[in-house]
């Protein structure tokens, strides 16, 4: 029987340097789409998917990140003393179950697969979630939750990827494919980081949602720097297909790359759009500035 995932892995030790002043003094991840931080999708996205064991991978300068899915005992005994119960149950998604939530250091800068391999001694050997929180998925279901079909039919480790235009595929990690079980899942046979526009196996790349076997932990243990002189969590895998099965999944849904100032704006724009407390009153208001 297949072993299901109870925990999720989010590297958030990056610097946000493309947030610069933002995030001289405020964690990138913490940056509110419309009113909850980039992190908080990340997380109820995973929680959708059934995890219990939420694991952050932080450094130096995170500590509002811990704060925010901690309980705010004097804030929610205020509120409670004002009778604010519309405002606790906002709260309630931001604080796992005690315990359920584990904070590691990686000390030094030396790439996401460094910072995966951070979590090792908590996630043990067992299957886990891994997600990019920069990238948020839209969807009216999670990307995580879709991709546990995948896995249960499968086993094995599963990629979400996303088609992108052929003269941007340089720009990613890009996955080769052969052979098709539906519309939306493939067996990955190889992937590559950044190709040259004639060398790309595909126009589908990795889009930031991982279920991976504790594995790669060993992979990663011995990996040497790649790109950028950073230890590369594809290099990891791409190692790792010779022993186990990876498939690709096509999820539905959009993503915006929220470190990056227009998919950041974008998430802002379209989130606010679907949401119907917020949408009737804000689209005159956006359609008014684009007319400008």
């Amino acid at each position: 029987m297949t072993q299901m995932p109870r925990k999720a892995v989010f590297p958030v030790a990056g610097l946000g340097t493309r947030f610069l002043p933002a995030t001289k003094a405020v964690p990138k991840e913490m940056l509110t789409v419309v009113d909850k931080p980039v992190i908080q999708y990340a997380v109820e996205e995973a929680a959708e998917a059934g995890i219990e064991h939420f694991v952050f991978v932080t450094g130096r300068g995170k500590g509002a990140i811990e704060d925010h899915f901690d309980l705010a005992y004097e804030l929610e005994a205020t509120l409670k003393a004002r009778g604010k119960t519309a405002e606790i149950a906002m709260l309630k998604p931001s604080r796992p179950a005690a315990g359920a939530a584990s904070f590691v250091r990686q000390q030094e800068p030396l790439g996401l697969g460094h910072a995966v391999w951070c979590a090792r001694d908590i996630v043990g050997h067992e299957p886990f979630l891994l997600a990019l929180p920069d990238m948020l998925i839209h969807a009216p279901r999670g990307c995580f939750a879709q991709m546990m079909d995948v896995y249960k039919a499968h086993g094995g480790n599963v990629i979400a990827v996303e088609e992108v235009p052929q003269d941007h595929v340089n720009r990613y990690g890009v996955v080769a494919l052969n052979q098709k079980f539906d519309e939306r899942t493939h067996r990955i046979t190889g992937m590559v980081e950044k190709p040259k526009l004639e060398d790309a196996p595909s126009n589908l790349i990795i889009s930031g949602r991982y279920i991976l076997q504790p594995e790669i932990f060993a992979k990663l243990e011995i990996q040497k720097p790649g790109a950028g002189g950073e230890i590369q969590l594809t290099d990891a895998m791409i190692e790792l297909i010779a022993d186990q099965d990876f498939f690709s999944y096509r999820f539905e849904g959009t993503t915006y790359d929220c470190g990056d100032k227009i998919g950041f704006l974008s998430a802002n724009l379209a989130l606010a759009l679907s949401r119907p407390d917020i949408a009737p009153k804000f689209r005159p208001v956006a359609e008014l500035l684009l007319k400008q």
